[in-house]
């Protein structure tokens, strides 16, 4: 399989080479081709002035101007095999996940459109057509899809609904449009941006009942190459000015300084990116760290306070479900303004974001803390867009409940440094407390996710009851394990040497999803990058710092813009499903390599450190002149190679240590020089091919079997029951015995090269004796009338002004470990953005038992319920008043829309 993989790699490497025309240039800009290269790599090399991908050139003309003649490649060996399904409504609710209707597109003479047959909504259609060897898409395939939903209108007409194959009932004034989802552009994955696509609408143009579109498949997106060129435009000298022996890497920076003015906006916030208006707190954050601290503390300042409630909470802004609690990355808010007062020393500043931090992570640890494990709950940190990183069984409330690398090494991160704000501000008792909370967490990350046979982290632990650990390598939450110190020094060389590392640069995510198309998945985030580059620089390792340099360095050149991703497996910004240029996170990881990798610098409350790295490929002189640090203004230059300073000087006079103090004032000099050799041992780096893993299993139950579709490319298969692997096969089904206690089954799915799916939906078996439902005392009884689009369930209302708290007696047959999740619907947003997830506190008397969170589930999808997340308590026998009550810590991101309806709560019996 990993042949396979290597095979089409270097088919699409060799469709990327011819894929660009080369442009005349003058002899006076040819590039220095025949000189050493920085880097090379089989689809890329960087020079000393330019970067060579293929027949593409990107060339430093100078410090302050750039040529390019990039184009994006088209993509010639892609699959006649379409899988798709159709959508109502924007909802993937046609056939369970992982069953899709499969059409053979080979072409007709005469370049003919291609028409499926009709397809009846909710009957799998799999063409069986074998399909030739070599034999790929044609471009512009034109393909007629026909849709059959007479039986869904005529159960319209009969009974005023349909039952999707959920058991959701579709009524029919909900029913408002018809898509089609799939695997080839323009088809996509992505259901919850179906609409903003109308090709992939069907519609019935002569009222029958057979909705039709006609669509374009692999249309070839090149254009021709020409010449495009950046040159300074605007003034920057204010900045830090950056000279080196290589053109290109001073190009760079001055396009980085350029585009990091045009980021700010007259308010004097940082805008996003180009196409992306307004203050996201994650994107700051980590621009903020990255370089913005540095080099634009006051912007950095303002932009921080404006993501803060009036209430004084660090802004959740974005997120699955309706943002907050489903997403808790929002903690880098507090990392981003520690790094704000050392570079700054600005007490008034530490003084007023200290009482922000603190008052935050107290809401985190009621709301997202986890007591059993010790970590925290919630969407792993910049990856909130659901389909791109998690299986798509996982409802948002599901999300809540899982545990993520990047998520918990940022909680680590703001809980230490709370705790040395608290104690530089005299207040001892709060810093120990907090020093405490850092550590469990550390702790708890490294004995929860690490993989030791694999010697890294994992993605997350995800599940419902009994979770278990995805292996997937997710390359920001290693290089923050890595950064902030919660991976000890033998496992942090370990993680960067075994980070899959593509040919264009370390993906999110490792290996990658099937069927969804590139953002988070199968793409590559300079800024991600560049964190990464960091890490590797922190652990001595130069190969994997230099090939972070080298894949910043590459898109920046080639597009004459810090876009905000790029396709892992092309190296093309064209094929991801959202971008943008001047994106401020990947400019200040430009940046960023520059300060904290290259001259190694480290802000620290009382100094600031210097730990350089120069890899031997840029040897020489590296100058940073103009460079502010509280009340002094640095001129350094770098000389050598190597990661170990020879000597250093301040003004001509030896420093007995590699750093400045916060006290230096006035204009200086600083001279450092490193040892000519490279760090040993020669740490190296784990290149891989783009692989995709199997998709997810779909088990079912009958009659004492587990049985599944075959899953593609899968070998074998795991049968977890519980969340743990207790058998192995290679058939699509399994004998159990009847459970003699409540039992979840889940299936992964193998390839032949040791890949793993994500784990199937936990598929309770005969869980009735075992389960107990509370229907709630309703306080509306015609819900219909009240929400329009419900299915009429009598509910109980509870928001920010009804039933703030709900008394619910219970009696509980035996002493014991219960699940408790309760029956919701909450219509108030999509599931994929806004802000409105509901929450609350369940207790017994005072007793926290946990936070059940009910996140959005549809925009008015009053008609879609599902559970809540598990909150897993013991309970003893007899009868019991538990408490669901809208506690101070229980804010969303709304503040007055904090809103659901509840039908029932469900008690399982675990133990």
């Amino acid at each position: 399989m990993r042949r396979a993989h290597l095979f089409a790699g270097f088919l699409l490497i060799l469709g990327l080479f011819g894929s660009c025309q080369m442009q005349n240039t003058s002899p006076a800009a040819t590039p220095f081709i025949g000189s050493n290269p920085i880097w090379h790599a089989d689809a890329y090399t960087v020079y000393p002035d330019s970067v060579v991908q293929g027949s593409c050139i990107a060339q430093a003309v100078s410090s302050t101007e750039l040529t390019s003649t990039y184009c994006s490649p088209p993509n010639a060996f892609l699959s006649p095999r379409i899988s798709f399904k159709f959508s109502i409504n924007g909802q993937d609710n046609e056939m369970p996940i992982g069953q899709d209707h499969v059409l053979v597109a080979l072409p007709l003479p005469g370049g003919q459109t291609l028409e499926t047959p009709v397809i009846v909504f909710g009957q799998q259609f799999l063409d069986e057509t074998p399909i030739p060897a070599d034999t790929y898409l044609e471009p512009n395939t034109r393909l007629k899809i026909r849709l059959d939903l007479r039986p869904l209108l005529a159960s319209f007409r009969e009974q005023g609904y349909y039952q999707l194959y959920t058991g959701q009932k579709l009524y029919q004034h909900d029913f408002q449009r018809v898509f089609v989802a799939g695997s080839t552009a323009p088809l996509s994955w992505d259901f919850a941006s179906l609409s903003q696509t109308p090709e992939l609408e069907l519609k019935d143009p002569d009222g029958n009942g057979i909705y039709e579109t006609t669509l374009t498949l692999h249309a070839p997106t090149a254009t021709p190459a020409a010449t495009r060129t950046w040159k300074h435009s605007l003034d920057v000298s204010h900045f830090p000015q950056y000279s080196s022996d290589y053109p290109l890497l001073d190009a760079l920076y001055n396009l980085s300084l350029e585009e990091a003015k045009r980021a700010v906006e007259p308010d004097g916030t940082f805008r996003t990116g180009q196409e992306w208006a307004g203050v996201w707190t994650r994107d700051i954050s980590y621009s903020i760290l990255l370089a913005q601290a540095a080099l634009q503390p006051e912007v950095a300042k303002t932009s921080l306070l404006r993501k803060v409630t009036p209430e004084g909470r660090i802004v959740q802004d974005t997120g699955t479900g309706g943002a907050y609690p489903c997403s808790t990355d929002r903690m880098i808010w507090a990392v981003a303004a520690w790094e704000v007062y050392q570079a700054t020393g600005d007490e008034a500043w530490l003084r007023q974001v200290y009482p922000i931090g603190k008052k935050s992570i107290e809401d985190d640890v009621q709301n997202a803390y986890d007591p059993a494990t010790g970590l925290v709950r919630g969407e792993s940190s910049f990856l909130d867009w659901r389909e791109q990183t998690y299986p798509a069984w996982m409802q948002p409330a599901d999300i809540y409940q899982s545990q993520a690398l990047g998520t918990n090494a940022v909680h680590y991160q703001a809980n230490a440094i709370v705790a040395e704000m608290a104690a530089l501000l005299g207040d001892t008792a709060t810093a120990e407390q907090y020093r405490q909370q850092a550590q469990a967490i550390r702790t708890a990350i490294n004995e929860h996710l690490w993989l030791p046979e694999q010697g890294a982290y994992g993605q997350f632990r995800y599940g419902r009851i009994y979770p278990v650990l995805s292996p997937r390598s997710e390359a920001l939450g290693d290089a923050l394990s890595v950064l902030f110190g919660v991976a000890p020094s033998s496992r942090a060389t370990s993680i960067i040497a075994r980070s899959p590392l593509m040919e264009y640069g370390v993906p999110c995510i490792y290996p990658q999803i099937s069927g969804i198309p590139p953002y988070h998945n199968n793409a590559v985030w300079p800024f991600v990058q560049s964190f990464w580059g960091l890490a590797a620089a922190q652990v001595g390792n130069e190969t994997a710092f230099l090939a972070s340099i080298a894949a910043v360095a590459r898109p920046a050149a080639l597009f004459l813009t810090n876009k905000e991703n790029f396709v892992a497996s092309n190296g093309d910004f064209s094929g991801t499903q959202i971008n943008s240029s001047n994106m401020l996170w990947s400019l200040s990881g430009t940046v960023g390599l520059v300060y904290k990798g290259l001259f190694g610098m480290r802000f620290e409350p009382t100094r600031l450190v210097f730990a350089p790295f120069v890899p031997q490929a840029l040897r020489g002189t590296h100058r940073l002149t103009n460079f502010s640090y509280r009340g002094a203004v640095l001129d350094i230059e770098l000389t050598g190679f190597g990661n170990q300073i020879d000597s250093i000087t301040l003004d001509g006079q030896p420093l007995p240590e590699a750093y400045i103090p916060a006290t230096l004032a006035g204009q200086h000099q600083l001279y450092i020089t490193l040892v000519n050799h490279s760090p040993e041992p020669a740490y190296h780096v784990n290149q891989v091919a783009h692989h995709v893993s199997p998709p997810t299993p779909a088990p079912q139950y009958t009659a004492g079997y587990l049985s599944w579709p075959a899953v593609p490319w899968a070998a074998t298969y795991h049968i977890l029951r519980n969340g743990q692997v207790t058998a192995r096969t290679t058939d699509t089904s399994f004998p159990i015995l009847t459970p003699t206690a409540y039992t979840e089954f889940q299936i992964i799915a193998v390839d032949s090269a040791g890949f793993e799916s994500f784990a199937s939906e936990p598929l309770a078996v005969e869980p009735a004796p075992f389960q107990m439902s509370i229907e709630l005392a309703a306080t509306l009884p015609d819900l219909a009338s009240c929400y329009p689009g419900s299915d009429g369930k009598a509910s109980v209302e509870i928001s920010t002004t009804i039933n703030r708290t709900l008394t619910i007696p219970v009696t509980v047959p035996h002493d014991g470990v219960y699940a408790l999740d309760f029956y919701y619907a909450n219509g108030n947003g999509p599931i994929s953005t806004s802000n409105k997830c509901a929450f609350r506190t369940l207790r017994l008397g005072q007793q926290q038992l946990g936070t059940v969170v009910l996140p959005q589930r549809g925009e008015q999808a009053w008609a879609d319920w599902g559970y809540s997340n598990p909150v897993v308590a013991r309970l003893p026998s007899g009868h019991l008043l538990l408490t669901l009550s809208l506690e101070e810590a229980n804010q969303n991101m709304h503040g007055e829309v904090n809103h659901a309806l509840l039908h029932h709560l469900r008690l399982t019996h675990l133990e």
